[in-house]
């Protein structure tokens, strides 16, 4: 049987594969997922947060996801949708990463690694919620880094739901005014989108400062 530290090796290496596939091949379309969702008729929806929740989970990138649910639902459903799917690749991370690869994060050594451990238990939700704020972030990544790290899925969970609730809503309005929303709904979506990464940006800041002060 392997030890920790080598399932969590075999587990990172897996991911890392898993990122670069998505990113280089690119295998998910607008016009993809209308059509693996035409046979669910009205409930399309609940069955895009379940494939939403298995493609963020496997690192397609949320914005792409959120944009789709938006063009696909219209705001006000496709930001629900985006918030579901967005929690359920969170659940799938977190609880993949606690199985396959925490107690190899346990089993190390280096301080590094123990301060960073130490840094994201502390802070737990607040950790969650302000990674989702930042922009240019990757959710999945952060959401594998929170389960190494010892975080409970439901710390991660309400982490997510605070922190992503305005990205969702921006690129699902974003995605939104690229279909039959207009564009008023679309620039709106983009304002709050920067909005968001400014707040994100100026909150995590503070927080290092602030750390920086404490050590």
């Amino acid at each position: 049987m392997r030890g920790p530290r080598a399932r969590l090796g075999a587990f990172v290496a897996t991911l890392s594969v898993l990122a670069v596939a998505v990113l280089v091949l690119a295998p998910v379309s607008e016009e993809g997922l209308r059509d693996a969702l035409d046979p669910f008729g009205a409930a399309a929806p609940l069955a895009y947060v379940a494939i939403g929740a298995v493609l963020g989970s496997l690192f397609v990138p949320g914005p792409i996801l959120a944009g789709a649910s938006g063009l696909l639902f219209g705001t006000t459903t496709g930001f629900f949708v985006t918030i579901g799917s967005t929690v359920g690749s969170t659940v799938i991370a977190v609880l993949a990463a606690r199985h396959a690869g925490r107690a190899g994060v346990e089993d190390l050594d280096h301080p590094r690694v123990k301060v960073v451990e130490a840094l994201i238990q502390h802070h737990a939700v607040g950790a969650v919620v302000v990674q989702r704020l930042l922009p240019a972030i990757p959710d999945a990544p952060c959401s594998y880094l929170f389960g190494l790290a010892g975080l409970r899925v439901w710390q991660v969970v309400v982490g997510t739901v605070i922190g992503a609730a305005p990205r969702a809503f921006s690129y699902t309005a974003i995605g939104d005014g690229l279909g039959e929303g207009g564009s008023a709904i679309g620039i709106v979506g983009l304002v709050v989108l920067v909005a968001t990464g400014v707040v994100g940006t100026v909150v995590a800041a503070v927080l290092a400062r602030r750390a920086r002060r404490s050590d």
